[in-house]
């Protein structure tokens, strides 16, 4: 009799077990690092939606779409988290991605509307220093002095491609030859940021491509205030990083519950002190103390994910030749 009720009692908790739906989200490293906003994510979403949140990093955000290609109509992904909108165009034209539709008063600049993707935050690039170094103003500046940078790979990271068009879109036409004067600058690049930052951090270099947000990162958790980035006067090139649900999912409505709940404030409120961006609804409580203003306008540069696409070959090129001299 006791026999009899253990293996009935372990076969009702095997059962549960089997049960729980999983969702799995592909992201990149640092989001579902000990210090990203991943675990944070994933208690809050585990307590509302009675599943299993399985939160897998796949390098830098822009080896999240290599992965995708490769594995295709086959992958395990649910929910892809941290593509960009210079890769949107891109990753839509696989057929891999599944309409959405999320009601959420967005905060990101110039609005938003995207029949696949979400924003859950955004940022400007910039080149991270401390403060105690005179920083150049313009990448020109930048090319002839002999600072040492260190930047990632647009091949497989997000920021890496964003300078990329930041370059483009400052410069046009004569961005080769800002790569070209700006290659004995470069000490090193990365596969992606968290890398590159590190070595920043270690004083292997005296700036590193990262973001605006990135010193309230030092200011904030660590009360130091020795960091700050370099404000350009070509201005900075925005990200928006976004999510989207796979259409082969089999969890098409919790793949739905996910995507409205990072809309929410309880989503966004994570956001600022662990990914380190702005948040793409603002929270009811606002940014925290220490957090950088916005840029203007006339500050911020971006490209539509069309023109992102159309460049992206070219700008790629003119990196590799000035990078291979």
């Amino acid at each position: 009799m006791k026999l009899t009720s253990l293996f009935a009692g372990l076969f009702l908790a095997s059962a549960a077990v089997a049960e729980t739906p999983v969702l799995t989200v592909y992201t990149y490293d640092s989001f579902v690092s000990d210090w990203g906003p991943g675990p944070a994510v994933e208690s809050a979403f585990e307590a509302k939606c009675g599943c299993d949140l399985q939160m897998i990093g796949a390098g830098d955000g822009a080896a999240l779409l290599s992965r995708l290609r490769l594995e295709g109509s086959r992958t395990e992904a649910d929910i892809v988290l941290g593509l960009d909108t210079n890769l949107t165009a891109a990753a839509a034209e696989t057929g891999l991605f599944s309409p959405i539709s999320l009601s959420a008063d967005y905060a990101v600049p110039g609005g938003w509307s995207d029949t696949y993707f979400a924003p859950f935050d955004w940022g400007y690039f910039a080149f991270v220093h401390n403060t105690d170094l005179t920083a150049p103003t313009n990448f020109r500046g930048l090319a002839a002095s002999d600072l040492k940078i260190v930047i990632q790979d647009p091949r497989s990271s997000t920021p890496g491609l964003g300078l990329l068009l930041w370059i483009k879109a400052a410069y046009g036409d004569e961005a080769a030859d800002i790569w070209a004067d700006l290659s004995d600058n470069i000490v090193t690049v990365t596969a992606g940021w968290s890398e590159a930052y590190g070595m920043f951090l270690d004083g292997e270099a005296d700036l590193v491509l990262s973001y605006t947000t990135s010193p309230a990162y030092h200011l904030i958790a660590e009360e130091d205030s020795s960091k700050t980035f370099a404000v350009f006067d070509e201005g900075h090139y925005m990200q928006i990083e976004v999510a989207g649900k796979l259409a082969t999912t089999d969890q098409n409505s919790l793949a739905d519950q996910f995507l409205q709940f990072m809309v929410s404030d309880e989503f966004q409120s994570i956001i600022p002190t662990t990914n380190w961006m702005f948040p793409a609804v603002t929270p009811k409580n606002g940014l925290p103390d220490g957090f950088p203003q916005a840029l203007s306008a006339e500050q911020s540069l971006i490209l539509s994910p069309e023109q992102a696409a159309a460049q992206r070959s070219a700008a790629l090129d003119e990196w590799q030749s000035a990078l291979s001299q």
